[in-house]
């Protein structure tokens, strides 16, 4: 039996989100720049996003650039900017062609205005799809989302809009990069390390943890399926025993 096949479909997390990680190493091991990994992994995306489509899932969200990573050397913050200026040009047909959205979040004003404008443009272009939502977190930083929203509140709470008391989880959802997504059921994270970086910390309070040794370049529609096979397997308790959820 093939994992696909395994998987059942009334169970699927109604929203994945991955940290895409590996890539400098994955190019290092072949003896090449990093920027050679970086442009490989943009093929393991398209595995993950044609893969997550056929299976029915409604909210994919990929970390593909932290606000951290623009202290990296110059010249891989370019490298990256233009493969995402020129992964959004390529793959857009492959977004129309599979019904999906596109969505971003972030720090947006952060990016160079030839990169904001593609994104722009695509995001435009996808509006109307339905079949998935696809969420580029770009220039983000879960902290830096956490303290704008307590901002925004509280301008609110200045100007009467909002009452202290009535603030309540649905609140901070609704100023939230994330408002118009459902929490995260899984997290995936490649390469073998296994921390969160900064990513999603208000949305993932309950989701599942996958973590793989698999470099990002590498990662396939297969890979994603065992993540989902042992995602099912798991017990969703969210606080409470398993009697109660039985």
């Amino acid at each position: 039996m093939d994992k696909k096949s395994k998987i059942q479909t009334d169970r699927l997390p109604k929203h994945l989100a991955i940290i895409m990680d590996g890539n400098g190493r994955w190019a290092k091991q072949k003896g090449m720049l990093r920027a050679f990994g970086h442009e490989n992994g943009t093929k393991a995306v398209r595995q993950v996003v044609e893969g997550s489509a056929e299976l029915g899932i409604e909210n994919l969200t990929l970390y593909a650039f932290s606000t951290e990573n623009w202290n990296r050397p110059k010249l891989e913050v370019q490298t990256l900017m233009k493969l995402l200026v020129s992964s959004l040009k390529k793959e857009i047909k492959t977004l129309q062609d599979n019904n999906i959205k596109l969505l971003a979040i972030g720090n947006l004003d952060e990016l160079p205005k030839k990169a904001r404008k593609e994104l722009n443009e695509v995001i435009e272009k996808t509006k109307d799809n339905s079949r998935m939502v696809l969420t580029l977190a770009l220039s983000y930083g879960s902290r830096e989302e956490l303290i704008n929203t307590v901002k925004k509140i509280s301008i609110k709470v200045k100007n009467n809009i909002i009452s202290p008391e009535n603030i309540d989880e649905s609140v901070i959802n609704e100023h939230l990069y994330t408002r118009n997504l459902h929490d995260v059921d899984l997290l995936i994270r490649t390469s073998g390390e296994q921390r969160i970086s900064n990513f999603l910390l208000w949305q993932i309070a309950y989701a599942e943890l996958y973590f793989t040794n698999v470099l990002w370049p590498d990662f396939t529609k297969e890979h994603l399926y065992e993540a989902i096979i042992e995602y099912q397997k798991r017990e969703r308790r969210f606080g409470k025993t398993s009697e109660q959820i039985n």
